[in-house]
């Protein structure tokens, strides 16, 4: 990120996905705390940007196999 964003940016985006993660995921849920919970958001979001990559090979006309 600090290379797209800059290192204030970086540190701010970093933060914020922490202070997400928490609250969500552990405050709200009332469910103990484990490191499971950044590996299933990095998956989520690694789906996001395959789905977002394969739309747009579609658009420019090709097919991913």
């Amino acid at each position: 990120m600090r290379a797209r964003l800059g290192t204030a940016q970086a540190i701010a985006a970093t933060a914020h996905k922490i202070a997400h993660i928490l609250y969500y995921d552990v405050l709200l849920s009332k469910e103990p705390y484990t490191e499971s919970i950044f590996h299933l958001c990095d998956e989520q979001a690694h789906f996001r940007e395959e789905t977002r990559l394969r739309k747009q090979a579609a658009v420019l006309g090709f097919q991913v196999a």
